[in-house]
């Protein structure tokens, strides 16, 4: 026996849909190309994208907007001879008033006209998304290599370095320079090994307000009394950021290395070092951990003049070992990667402008709040 439908004989509601309320909702940059090259039509996320409003966008041709090698203007001419569909992945599309963002384009024909439409999708916060679970699973791939060296070779590195202290007591002036090298060596492989073992460490932390300005003070405090004295530090604060939620002591060790990672990469005769601070509206991200995603809106930047980190080690560039550094150990970026990961937070590199730019982005710290992240 059939049971009976409850929406039978009921007719369906017509919705009246606005196209162009649909357009403007879109969070990705639309324009659309007429046959003389002018912009003719574009939604608020493209207003924002070439920092321009709408009414300066239409009085312009996309050559006036992107420079003339752009890859841009090929596949607009590529869409117009033949008529079909193109996309490109991580492409540099610069414009005078934003600089260079590393984009995905969408290139399509107007169906029953030969205006191009062009769908813009940065690749910023898709990265972050992405990024954040390698950071964390590069700290998390040496936790076990950490444990293993811990126990493992720091108990006969001390063996050795008790027989070289043994040998130099009635050793010759020769052979106790050999004997202090041997000390020297074993003393360095035990701190390279102290290092890694902050990565076996998975204790909650404590965690509770922190002024990050503060905690910026003092590690460009620190840095200008040792290693950055010959460095312009210069400051670009939001002074009504609140605060982080966080362990100031551990904050203050991300941010030292960082620092003098971009004191390292500054030149000798003319080092300047930009710190910044910043709210960001809208960040949310699921990070492991959380049940929800997490709203990240507090932004710390940490810019050099140097000549920026070369593109082949970008996507490993919190991975354990990785270095552009002579005689670096390659564990100071992923502790910094473990530590703000510990924090629900993410770090990464900004590579869209001159020199290198480390970015972390960090949670808020509310009255009420309880470490339940």
């Amino acid at each position: 026996m059939a049971l009976p439908n409850p929406f039978s004989g009921t007719k369906r509601k017509k919705t009246e849909i606005d196209a162009l309320l649909v357009l403007n909702a879109l969070p990705d940059p639309l324009i659309v190309i007429d046959d003389d090259g002018y912009i003719c039509m574009t939604n608020p996320a493209g207003e924002e994208f070439f920092g321009l409003s709408a009414k300066m966008l239409m009085r312009m041709t996309v050559e006036e907007i992107v420079p003339f090698d752009s890859p841009l203007l090929g596949l607009v001419e590529q869409v117009r001879t033949l008529g079909d569909c193109v996309s490109e992945y991580s492409v540099d599309l610069g414009t005078p008033k934003t600089g260079v963002k590393n984009v995905n384009l969408q290139v399509s024909l107007m169906y029953g006209t030969s205006n191009v439409v062009v769908q813009i999708e940065e690749r910023t916060i898709a990265a972050k998304m992405d990024r954040q679970l390698t950071h964390r699973g590069a700290a998390r791939s040496v936790t076990a290599m950490a444990i293993m060296l811990a126990h493992e070779v720091k108990n006969p590195l001390s063996g050795i370095r008790g027989s070289a202290q043994l040998l130099e007591m009635n050793a010759s002036d020769a052979d106790r320079a050999l004997t202090r090298l041997i000390c020297d060596e074993t003393d360095r492989i035990c701190a390279l090994v102290d290092r890694m073992e902050a990565f076996s460490d998975d204790r909650p932390i404590d965690r509770d307000a922190v002024n990050i300005h503060e905690v910026l003070e003092h590690v460009r405090r620190v840095a200008e009394a040792g290693f950055g004295r010959n460095i312009t530090f210069r400051e670009n604060y939001d002074p009504s950021l609140p605060f982080v939620y966080g362990n100031r002591d551990q904050l203050v060790q991300v941010l030292l290395n960082l620092v003098k990672n971009a004191a390292e990469a500054t030149p000798e005769d003319s080092g300047e070092i930009t710190l910044s601070t910043a709210y960001r509206h809208g960040i949310r991200l699921a990070v492991p951990g959380a049940k929800d995603k997490v709203q990240l809106p507090l932004e710390v930047g940490i810019q050099d003049n140097g000549p920026g980190i070369p593109e082949e080690i970008m996507p490993h560039i919190f991975d354990p070992f990785v270095t552009t550094k002579t005689g670096g150990s390659g564990l100071g970026l992923a502790l910094v990667a473990k530590i703000v990961g510990d924090h629900g937070g993410i770090v990464e590199f900004d590579t869209s402008g001159e020199g290198g730019k480390a970015l972390i982005r960090l949670p808020v710290y509310y009255i009420n709040k309880t470490d339940t992240e």
